[in-house]
């Protein structure tokens, strides 16, 4: 029987809830145990959904207070010295790790964010010096495996895997971080033996790296999964991959010694055809055909055509299908977006919504398709003609475009002429160019919006804030003023609003880092623009 299984959910909330406890965490206007009991019950709730939406294989221990970098480097003590003076309190020890922290004579910095692969999201670098030493520091991972069989839902813990967590730190004084596997190798092994004895039957490792150019690293890989399995050979492994394709890695990965293989097949399709010669036919093949990296809905005709050749080569008893990667980088709940037309609701689908599709999907390898295949087909084929997706002015003004429209029409040195006429010097003052957007602009806005203040008191009390800011830029000597932007909310938004083709949405957050949010517009369509400021 196919399973329908999902990689990873969102751990905001659908209402950002994560993002406000810790907030309230973080200026001291809630306890620990508050922010604690949030995360339990975002847990809970995210369990049961996927359980309710038919998640045959759900998985635990993606949720995150921050970054699940940051959580794999605190689970295997891999915790730079600076943070030693706060071992004592380790919620304190984690915070200061991602945030850093100031108060009392404690000076910590925060370890350093970049981005996750080529996603919006950030994670936290792991640091390692040639003398960094690994011990098995937190249970998180068995803990919220027991918190999910308390209420009767069977997970499969998820785990950053040895070696990708390496390659994603940073090594100080040079050298390769594999060169600490060893060291590494024995906390995995007994978090394997332990997530064993609670239970676990499956146990994921993310394994992201593989996607990328690995340069002496196949040695690694064979040796780590030797030991994993060898210390726990009776739990099955999931090697999961994400983000792109395994590329020449694929006879590594089939070499290893796990049970079951992760593909993405929306950022990487072509590789189904190599990945069904070389995979094992006796091990799970799960599929990545709904994507965990946009909004809209999933194409179920070219998702299923790769499933069931797959299950006509295969059979279905090893055929698991899921998202291309975590549900993480997606909204969580597309039912709380009120705003949005019933059309344009139709082509889109959040992170809950996704979880159906997959299930769907799963459903319809092996018989029929079923009514939901056939409801989203029609979406596609009715997003795919709309007019307001393709705009026939648009395409009218873009056939006007020419080639010398594209280019400069003069040169370098004429437009250095025409700035130095400005008679700025060498080396100019500015802004970026937003002032802050101060309570007072802010309430003026929010009467402004529910009819309390009319335009035209609105409009001076723009007037009067642009004059005041730009008085303020000529007294203390800038030479290039703005004028503040006190008319926008957003700055992307408020530009948005102006254009056709763009549509906002309500509720449609996806975490950057942290407790950091952000909110895109959804580009449906062909971009006009619709209105001009008055």
């Amino acid at each position: 029987m196919t399973i329908a299984m999902n990689l990873g959910f969102s751990r905001i909330g659908a209402r950002r809830e994560l993002k406000r406890a810790l907030e309230r965490f973080w200026s001291g206007k809630a306890d620990a145990e508050s922010l604690l009991e949030t995360a339990r019950m975002l847990r809970a709730r995210h369990w049961i959904l996927q359980r309710e939406r038919g998640i045959d294989s759900i998985p635990s221990n993606e949720f995150s207070l921050y970054d699940q970098t940051l959580d794999t480097a605190v689970i295997v003590g891999a915790i730079p010295a600076r943070y030693d003076a706060l071992r004592s309190d380790p919620l304190a020890m984690y915070f200061a790790m991602a945030r850093g922290l100031q108060r009392d004579e404690l000076d910590v910095r925060a370890m350093e964010m970049t981005k996750w692969f080529d996603t919006n999201y950030h994670y936290i670098v792991p640091e390692f010096t040639p003398d960094t030493t690994f011990a098995l520091t937190s249970t998180k991972p068995i803990d919220e495996f027991l918190e999910a069989k308390a209420l009767g839902i069977d997970t499969r813990p998820v785990l950053l895997g040895p070696v990708s967590f390496l390659l994603l730190g940073k090594m100080a004084g040079g050298g390769s971080a594999l060169e600490l596997l060893d060291r590494l190798l024995p906390v995995y092994a007994e978090l394997l033996q332990r997530l064993a004895a609670a239970g676990a039957t499956w146990v994921q490792f993310d394994e992201p790296m593989l996607v990328t150019d690995l340069v002496q690293a196949g040695t690694a890989y064979a040796h780590a999964y030797d030991v994993l399995k060898g210390a726990a050979p009776w739990v099955k492994l999931l090697l999961a991959t994400y983000f792109g394709s395994v590329g020449d890695n694929l006879t590594l990965a089939s070499s290893l010694r796990v049970d079951g293989l992760h593909v993405d097949l929306v950022r990487a399709p072509e590789q189904l055809d190599v990945v069904l010669r070389t995979w094992p036919t006796d091990r799970v093949l799960s599929l990545g055909v709904v994507d965990g990296r946009n909004i809209w809905r999933a194409d179920p005709d070219p998702a299923l055509v790769r499933l069931r050749r797959v299950a006509a080569e295969r059979g279905t008893d090893n055929l698991w299908v899921g998202p291309s990667c975590s549900l993480l980088h997606v909204p969580v709940d597309l039912s709380l977006e009120q705003k949005l037309d019933a059309e344009l609701r139709s082509w889109l689908a959040f992170g809950t919504e996704k979880l159906t599709e997959i299930a769907e999907l799963a459903k319809a390898v092996a018989t029929e398709d079923t009514p939901f295949v056939k409801e989203s087909r029609k979406a596609i084929a009715a997003r795919r003609g709309s007019p307001r997706v393709h705009d026939r002015s648009v395409a009218a003004r873009m056939a006007l475009v020419t080639k010398e429209m594209r280019t400069r029409k003069n040169a370098y040195p004429a437009r250095r002429n025409a700035q130095q006429s400005l008679g700025l010097p060498f080396f100019p003052t500015t802004t970026i160019g937003s002032f802050p957007q101060t309570l007072e602009v802010r309430t003026a806005r929010a009467e402004f919006k529910a009819g309390t203040l009319s335009a035209h008191d609105y409009e001076s009390f723009l007037r009067a804030e642009t004059a005041r800011t730009i008085r303020v830029q000529d007294e203390i000597g800038l030479d290039v003023l703005v004028h503040g932007e006190f008319e926008r909310n957003d700055m992307v938004e408020y530009f948005g609003e102006r254009l056709a083709g763009f549509a906002f949405t309500e509720n449609g957050w996806v975490q950057s880092y942290g407790s950091r949010c952000v909110k895109p517009p959804v580009i449906y369509g062909d971009v006009s623009r619709s209105r001009r400021r008055r």
